[in-house]
């Protein structure tokens, strides 16, 4: 990714504060950039301060504004908790939420399935994903026009062979936010979504599928970002 200013200055986000997740590289990385392009302060979290501090060396490249940094394990719930609480301190608000963090699962039959690799992948992958949803819920319910951007993966959701922990987790993710959808649809203001970017050109996707021969057709985190973006961005009035 390179530090060029976009050819389309849209500064629809302006004063709004964004939480994103998984920031530290991808798609999560790329989606924080085009939302700070757009106006919004940036609150990012990753597990690695180096990975956070290069993707807000480029938010700072490209706008001249500081990204906040939240270095932050998914799988610590207590922190994770605090979330919600700590952006009301700080920021009295909450306007976007995007969850792009995930953990890779390596490829493993059921019945060679560790304890341990079993509980880190609901912890992270799944139990983290309510945890955000109980923090944010207050604050985005208070936004003028909350939006919540899940990311999800149709590939990894449909039951394969060796792929059990991830399409129990993906499954389990989709159940909730399709919950959340509906208790909150007595508030008018908010929107959530679960968001397929489709192939992509990450890390993840390389870990995941090593046997890949080509990443030519793949979608670039820049032109997911874009997507993203556009799911956040608020309706004009008519």
């Amino acid at each position: 990714m390179t530090g060029q200013p976009p050819a389309v200055q849209d500064r629809s986000l302006d004063g709004q504060i964004a939480l994103i997740t998984g920031a530290s590289r991808g798609i999560g990385r790329a989606t924080a950039l085009r939302l700070a392009t757009m106006g919004a302060h940036c609150v990012i979290t990753a597990r690695t301060q180096g990975g956070l501090c290069e993707t807000d060396d480029l938010i700072a490249e490209r706008t001249g504004r500081r990204a906040t940094l939240l270095p932050l394990d998914l799988a610590d719930g207590g922190k994770t908790d605090l979330l919600g609480p700590s952006l009301a301190e700080r920021f009295g608000r909450l306007d976007i939420l995007i969850h792009a963090a995930a953990r890779f699962v390596t490829p493993t039959p059921l019945d060679h399935i560790r304890e341990t690799d079993w509980t880190r992948a609901l912890t992270v992958n799944l139990s983290a994903t309510m945890r955000l949803i109980r923090t944010a819920t207050p604050l985005l319910r208070q936004a003028p026009a909350g939006r919540a951007v899940i990311l999800t993966n149709r590939d990894l959701n449909t039951p394969a062979p060796f792929h059990g922990i991830g399409a129990a987790c993906g499954a389990g993710v989709d159940a909730l936010v399709s919950t959340w959808q509906q208790e909150m649809a007595g508030c008018p203001s908010f929107t959530a979504c679960l968001f397929d970017p489709g192939p992509t050109a990450t890390r993840l996707r390389a870990q995941t599928f090593p046997a890949e021969e080509s990443t030519a057709l793949l979608a670039t985190p820049e032109s997911v970002a874009a997507r993203i973006a556009a799911l956040c961005a608020v309706p004009a009035a008519s």
